[in-house]
Parts: C-alpha cells; sequence; structure tokens
C-alpha cells in the first residue's frame, strides 16, 4: 500500500458461501456507492423524554462542511460525479466507473456468482487517503452480494395439528391475546417497514383489510437506490415478508400510516433505506420494523458500525426500531459449531425480536413456549453477540458469557417476544393466496404496531425501549416464557436468550410506561 493512503477499518470481506468467482468486474461498467462520513460532534446523552428534531441532528450531529468538501476533492481526483449528499444521514453518493471506483479505493472488484445469479464481489480490504483517515468511516455498494434473509416462514401443508385450541390468528387475534391497549388504533403515528425487495399487491390487502371488516390503512411507497414495489406473484419470495409486515402491522394499528422502503438487498442498499427510514423528514417516521438480517460473521465490521450508528440517530429522535432476531435457532444458519446472533437484531440501540409458539382457546392463552420446531428447523435466533459488549441496561439481567468458543461477555440477544412458529402462526393474503405465516419476521412488525399504540395513548414517543423493559420493575409488563431453547441456550425465570423477557402484556406495559390501563 502507498505510504499516503491507509486501510480503510473493518473494510475487510471475503468470499460469500458457495460464490464462484468469473473473472475480473468490467471496467467500463457504470456503479454507485455510499461513502458515510464521521460525525461533527458525538451524540450527546439525553435525559429520558428529550429527542432531538431531525434538523438539529443534522445541523449539530450530521457530516461536517469540510469533510464534505474533502471527499468532493478526492471524488473529483479519480473521476467520481457526488450524485447526492446528506448531512443528517451522513452520506454521499458517488458514480463512475469501476475502474475508477476500484482504483479510488484500491478495491479488488470481481464477478461472481452464487447459485444461477451473479453479483459484483470484493474481496480483502479497502484503502482510503491519509489525509481522509477517520472521515470516512464506511464504503458501501463495491460489492453487490446479497447481505439479509427474510426472516418469515410459510407453514406447511404437514404442520402439525392440536388436539385443542387455536393454532393460527388474525393478527388482532394475537395482538388481544396479548392484552394490547384497546382504545387506541395509531392514529397520528407513522410506521415505517423496511423491504429488500418484494412488493404487495393493492388486491392482496383489500381482500385481507375487508376480511377483517377494516379499512386498507394509508401506505407510502418510497424506492431507495432504484428498489420498488415489485411483487413476483410468489408467496414463498420476498413478498410474503412485505405482505406479512404490512399486514400485521396495519391491522393491529389500523389508524397508523404505514411507509415502505423498498431497497435492493445489499449490505449498501439495507443500509440507504434503514439511514432513509431514520432521517425522513416527510414522513416523520416514529417506528420502524425491521424482519431482515444474517449471522453476524457475515457483516463487516464497517457495515455493523454504520448501521449502529444510524440505530444510535434514531435513538436520539425518539424513534422506536424493532428488529426480527432470526428463525434459524442458537447457530442462526452457520455450520462451524458456534452460536451466533443474527446483526442487525444484535445492535444494542434497537429492541430484538425473538419467538415463541402460542397456543389459545377461547381467547385466552393456554400455552407459550420457545419457538423451536426441529421438524421444520426453524427456532428463534437468540444468543450472545460476538461483536457488540454488554449494554450498560444489560448488566442486571443476568446474560450469560458466550456459549460459543469465545466466550465473549456480549449484548444478549433478544430483548422481547411474541409468536413466531408458523404452526401457530398469522393468516394473511399475498399474491392471491390466504397463507399462515410465522417466523421472528412476524414478531418485529407485531411490536412495532405495540409501539404506536402506546405512543398514541401516552401522547409521546417511547422511543428506545430497551433501558426501560430492563428497569426494575418493568417485567411485570410480560409474560415470562421459561420452557423451551433454541439450541444452545434455554428459557427460564427472568430474561433468557430465547425470548429476552417474553411476550407482550400490553396494558401492564402502558401503565409502567406511565400511561392509564383503558
Amino acid at each position: 500500500m502507498s505510504s499516503n493512503r491507509v486501510t480503510l477499518p473493518g473494510s475487510r470481506i471475503g468470499l460469500p458461501r458457495g460464490a464462484r468467482v468469473a473473472g475480473p468486474a468490467d471496467p467500463e461498467q457504470a456503479m454507485r456507492i455510499t461513502v458515510m462520513l464521521r460525525r461533527r460532534a458525538p451524540l450527546p446523552d439525553l435525559p429520558p423524554g428529550r429527542y432531538l428534531t431531525r434538523q438539529e441532528l443534522a445541523r449539530r450531529y450530521g457530516a461536517g462542511p469540510a469533510d464534505i468538501e474533502s471527499v468532493r476533492q478526492f471524488a473529483a481526483r479519480h473521476n467520481l460525479q457526488v450524485r447526492d449528499v446528506h448531512i443528517g444521514r451522513r452520506s454521499m453518493l458517488l458514480a463512475g466507473r469501476v475502474a475508477d471506483v476500484a482504483a479510488a479505493f484500491a478495491a479488488d472488484l470481481q464477478t461472481g456468482a452464487i447459485g444461477s445469479r451473479q453479483f459484483r464481489l470484493r474481496t480483502g480490504e479497502i484503502s482510503i487517503p491519509a489525509e481522509l483517515e477517520g472521515v470516512i468511516v464506511g464504503v458501501f455498494g463495491l460489492d453487490t452480494r446479497p447481505q439479509a434473509h427474510a426472516h418469515f416462514r410459510v407453514r406447511s401443508s404437514s404442520a402439525r395439528a392440536s388436539a385443542t385450541g387455536d393454532t393460527s390468528y388474525t393478527p388482532p387475534q394475537v395482538a388481544a391475546l396479548y392484552h394490547y391497549p384497546a382504545a387506541g388504533n395509531g392514529a397520528g403515528q407513522t410506521i415505517g417497514i423496511i423491504e429488500l425487495g418484494g412488493g404487495y399487491n393493492d388486491s392482496d390487502l383489500t381482500a385481507f383489510f375487508s376480511s377483517l371488516n377494516l379499512p386498507v390503512p394509508n401506505i407510502t411507497s418510497v424506492p431507495v437506490d432504484g428498489g420498488s414495489n415489485a411483487p413476483s406473484g410468489d408467496p414463498n419470495s420476498a413478498d410474503g415478508e412485505v405482505g406479512l409486515d404490512i399486514e400485521v402491522v396495519g391491522s393491529i394499528a389500523p389508524g397508523a400510516s404505514i411507509v415502505v422502503y423498498f431497497t435492493d438487498n445489499t449490505s449498501q442498499g439495507f443500509l440507504d433505506a434503514i439511514t432513509t427510514a431514520i432521517h425522513d423528514e416527510t414522513n416523520h417516521i416514529d417506528v420502524i420494523s425491521i424482519s431482515w438480517g444474517g449471522p453476524e460473521p457475515t457483516w463487516t465490521g464497517q457495515a455493523m458500525q454504520s448501521y449502529d450508528q444510524a440505530f444510535q440517530d434514531a435513538q436520539a429522535l425518539g424513534v422506536t426500531v424493532c428488529v426480527a432476531a432470526g428463525d434459524n435457532g442458537s447457530s442462526d444458519g452457520e455450520t462451524d459449531g458456534n452460536a451466533y446472533v443474527d446483526f442487525p437484531a444484535s445492535s444494542p440501540n434497537v429492541l430484538a425480536c425473538g419467538g415463541t409458539s402460542l397456543v389459545s382457546s377461547k381467547g385466552m392463552i393456554q400455552s407459550e413456549v420457545v419457538w423451536n420446531d426441529g421438524s421444520q428447523g426453524g427456532a428463534t435466533g437468540g444468543g450472545v453477540s460476538g461483536t457488540f459488549p454488554l449494554p450498560s441496561y444489560q448488566t442486571s439481567a443476568g446474560v450469560p458469557v458466550s456459549v460459543d468458543s469465545s466466550h465473549f461477555a456480549g449484548r444478549g440477544v433478544p430483548d422481547v417476544a411474541g409468536d413466531a412458529d408458523p404452526d401457530t402462526g398469522y393468516q394473511i393474503t399475498v399474491d392471491g393466496q390466504s397463507i399462515v405465516v410465522g417466523g421472528t419476521s412476524a414478531v418485529a412488525p407485531l411490536w412495532a404496531a405495540l409501539a404506536a399504540l402506546l405512543n398514541q395513548q401516552l401522547g409521546k414517543p417511547i422511543g428506545f425501549l430497551n433501558p426501560l423493559i430492563y428497569a426494575s420493575g418493568a417485567q411485570a409488563g410480560f409474560r415470562d416464557i421459561t420452557s423451551g431453547n433454541n439450541g444452545a441456550y434455554s428459557a427460564g425465570p427472568g430474561w433468557d436468550a430465547c425470548t429476552g423477557w417474553g411476550s407482550p402484556v400490553g396494558t401492564a406495559l402502558l401503565t409502567i410506561l406511565g400511561g392509564q390501563t383503558p
């Protein structure tokens, strides 16, 4: 490496599993990248209930003018065009030829394939000019491999039958079992949903909401990085995720507005959608639902840092972010024998949502245990982060060290739980079909809808819930799940690495958070 260049921390990456490299990327191909810049000042420790406005955050803690100008000059030297600058998001969108981008960042860009799909792949590290050390904190878009998985599962035709009790539900039935506040409907709240593909059909939403005697909610689609509402016609595709998210949120909080951010399933697209939603000055998002993720080892350090900093922004703005904890148990789908947690659920600045198996009868819960379906291979994600240290709000929760080979004392996942078993799943309508769906993908919008209801009832944002629910006495707001396991971790009294504090008791949470039970 040249003496006037430095390695970008956290940029090292290898080939994805199963990838085949075909050769160098076409040097003349046009491409766009997102460059993330440092904050001009550290975010402050705000007192409870005090939040920044989006304009205030951008002005005081966004990207600095001198840093933006330095990157502009760097881009010009390498024949790259600055297509967009967003001070609050601290992002700059650069465009140019593959050859120029590769030279600018000393990146090894190849063309490769995973299965039948082709991608641009990057391996190794990238570098930046020494004068930009610390100024540029992340570079995204060099690699277009799929970054995340949708955490939903369609119930199979061989689903187990229950001798007694209900084993599939409309979303409002699940909300009623969890005693969600009945007086409100989420009016005045706006819920953002992040989608990395797929789409919805108006006819499906009309059929679904009509079946519940509810109006179709106010839904806005926002394209990010060329994404769009593009249903494929297959409910087992990302369409299933999109339909699940909208229909759970929209039927439990029917008065809330819904904004769906569609983007590509890449690290760049995912990050840009998250930061767009958090800093959206048009739609003013109050709550965000994310049902996509992947094992921590599949992410670069720069990605986890940049996403986590975006969630710190959300916290400062009073935006609640709910993230699915994963559907592949304590291994999170990895095959090396170690235990892993799913990111971005493992960020200490989000509400990580695990899964249960819920059986009821006549409107009352009969049993609720950890979701772990050995026959179909699905189980709630959960465990201990290998990246993020134990946050202060978890110091008294009894989080164990990781059972994997590192024995790291990390952030415990999840924080909360809810019904996720496909065999006790949610009745939805997708691509003209009525299906039953589960997965922790259902739990993120389930909690997002609850957050909107709580915001409405309290007349103020609940914001970042974690410090509140880990406080002494807050456990009365949960149904403790004490039976079952997700592989390496078992449920037990209090917090555990399968279901966190448990499933919600909505009216009790409302009281704990300062409201009055309707």
